[in-house]
């Protein structure tokens, strides 16, 4: 296989990933390889041991096999990626299944989707997975305003302020400790706002040619696939909305405005986002108000499931049972 380069996209979801990942039709639709097995890779001990690694592959493709959004036109192979591995690491699983997704486009490079990556970037670095970073970013008030709206994620607009604040800091962290030229900082509201400028400039930084399809990009089976599987992704069988911002404007509570910028009204400014509030509210942010919040929290990202759509839902189920099914195997085995 021809080497084939990484590309990472950093940030925080509902911030035009799924817009960016269509319109350069490299990058599949993530299932979160790192950051729903990491966190499970106590389970496989010792991953020294071959016969516990050949599992966690095992697992990891299934995982991706069950993706919401089909990985069409890819088969993993597990035996080959337990041949080509360099080494017993989830973080070589993950690259070698993004290779053998590009191989099997015949594209010259791999680009993952899952924004909170940029957690685990010493990992990657330290395993040469990654080439280069695109950090995507948007208002952090639209994506908390979305993010209300959604399936998946935090609900209340505390927590929503509180996790892009530490998704914009992690990534301002890794660039001040990334070549420049391995790092490409790309504006959401530019992007829809002067979209083929935007992409022109994307292009050069990955050595790639831009065409006019990738505006084009409504029309193309990834989008249409990506569209049908679920009510967040809606919008990509649609071109590029110009006038997609400052949605909270009307969405938000005078409360609300205020809370998110009281949290994250630092990080809004480093990127160049208006204030629209005093932020002098205490009260508002104080550990009584916060202790509210949570356990409002809990409670809206219970009705969230409860609202969705009944065939998200169901296309969300496989990967679930994959999930259950691992921990149920590692409890029965603990029981023998």
């Amino acid at each position: 296989m021809n080497a084939i380069n990484g590309i990472q996209m950093i940030g925080t979801q509902r911030s035009g990933s799924n817009l960016l990942r269509v319109i350069m039709d490299q990058s599949p639709h993530p299932p979160h390889i790192l950051i729903i097995f990491k966190p499970l890779l106590s389970l496989y001990k010792p991953l020294a041991d071959d016969d516990n690694y050949k599992q966690l592959i095992s697992d990891v493709v299934d995982y991706v096999d069950a993706n919401p959004v089909p990985w069409d036109g890819v088969k993993l192979d597990k035996d080959e990626i337990f041949f080509r591995s360099r080494a017993n690491s989830l973080f070589e699983i993950n690259r070698l299944v993004y290779e053998q997704a590009a191989a099997d486009k015949s594209a010259k490079y791999w680009c993952c989707k899952s924004m909170n990556n940029m957690y685990f970037a010493n990992e990657l670095e330290e395993h040469h997975s990654v080439n280069k970073y695109i950090y995507l970013y948007r208002d952090g008030r639209d994506v908390a305003a979305s993010f209300k709206k959604a399936i998946v994620g935090e609900k209340h607009i505390y927590f929503l302020a509180k996790q892009w604040k530490q998704d914009q800091e992690e990534c301002f962290k890794l660039r001040s400790e990334i070549a420049p030229e391995r790092f490409f900082e790309l504006n959401y509201e530019e992007l829809i706002g002067t979209p083929e400028a935007t992409v022109k400039s994307l292009c050069d930084f990955l050595n790639i040619a831009y065409t006019a399809d990738m505006l084009h990009y409504y029309t193309s089976y990834t989008s249409i696939a990506a569209a049908t599987s679920g009510e967040m992704w809606s919008n990509l069988s649609k071109p590029i909305m110009a006038n997609n911002t400052g949605k909270f404007l009307k969405s938000f509570t005078p409360d609300e405005l205020e809370i998110f910028e009281m949290v994250a009204g630092d990080t809004l400014e480093r990127l160049g986002y208006p204030l629209y509030t005093s932020r002098n509210r205490p009260e508002l942010v104080n550990d009584e108000a916060i202790e509210h919040y949570r356990i409002e929290n809990i409670s809206l990202k219970k009705q969230a499931v409860a609202d969705a759509n009944p065939d998200d839902l169901e296309k969300r189920k496989p990967q679930e049972l994959i999930f259950a099914a691992i921990k149920e195997r590692v409890a029965v085995a603990r029981e023998v």
